[in-house]
């Protein structure tokens, strides 16, 4: 009898527990729903395909110098030279390709040839003609929104690139806004906000970073959706546990709109 009294109040607490967490998924639907005027989308990986084409690169250079040292050492330099330069170059292509020329030269000790460099460089011009594919959810998200909110680019990277792949996607027409950041610290987002005039309760990020798409707008009141993307580059990777009432969690971008709409 006691066993069965244990199991029948543990199958009480565990729908207690789910009906507790369906009424706070409500409340924070409803609560989304009346305060987000502003919503901010992250490009690469958020709205088109982009890390997948760097790591294809970074592949192809570690190739072309495996006879200087093992692929997977010429990578882990490789990483180094960007963390090393970022405040320097910034983030996109450009400063990517001017780290792999470094780097070759470290691993090569100063002996690597033009033909290499000529060929590292055809791999940053390939990189700079990658076709835009948008991600599943992405045109759907945009049309059902652009009438009721404020939509925004906020996206770090080099800025002709940013604008080129921009005009290449088609969604310039959704957007009200575009901000090609330098970095996204939490300062970087209240510059952002105060050039929109928005209040940090009425604004929404979406991104596939926790690191610089959802922890600094938290930090500010403001709201952050995830989408995590199947591949994430090294210094975006996060392991942050995120506990905050002004965060959702989603699989595909499309999820938002039961948030919004």
């Amino acid at each position: 009898m006691v066993a069965r009294c244990r199991g029948f109040i543990s199958t009480i607490l565990r729908t207690g527990a789910k009906n507790i967490s369906r009424i706070q998924e409500i409340e924070k639907r409803n609560s989304m729903k009346n305060r987000i005027t502003t919503i901010a989308f992250d490009a690469d990986d958020t709205l088109w395909v982009n890390e997948p084409y760097f790591q294809d690169a970074e592949k192809q250079f570690c190739r072309l110098l495996e006879n200087y040292a093992p692929q997977q050492a010429i990578s882990q330099e490789l990483f180094k030279t960007e963390m090393r330069n970022l405040s320097l170059y910034g983030y996109g292509i450009k400063g990517f390709v001017l780290c792999m020329i470094e780097t070759a030269t470290i691993v090569s000790n100063k002996t690597v040839s033009p033909d290499v460099i000529d060929k590292i460089l055809a791999i940053g011009h390939e990189l700079l003609q990658k076709p835009i594919e948008l991600l599943p959810g992405v045109l759907d998200t945009l049309e059902q929104l652009k009438e009721s909110h404020q939509l925004i680019v906020a996206t770090k990277g080099d800025l002709l690139d940013q604008e080129r792949k921009l005009k290449k996607s088609g969604l310039e027409r959704y957007f009200d806004h575009i901000e090609i950041m330098s970095d996204k610290k939490v300062d970087d987002y209240q510059r952002l906000l105060n050039h929109l005039g928005c209040q940090p309760e009425n604004f929404l990020m979406l991104g596939n970073s926790i690191q610089s798409d959802i922890l600094p707008v938290l930090d500010l009141g403001a709201h952050g959706a995830h989408i995590p993307y199947t591949v994430t580059w090294t210094h975006e990777q996060s392991q942050h546990e995120v506990k905050s009432n002004n965060f959702i969690q989603l699989q595909r971008i499309d999820e938002v709109l039961s948030f919004l709409t």
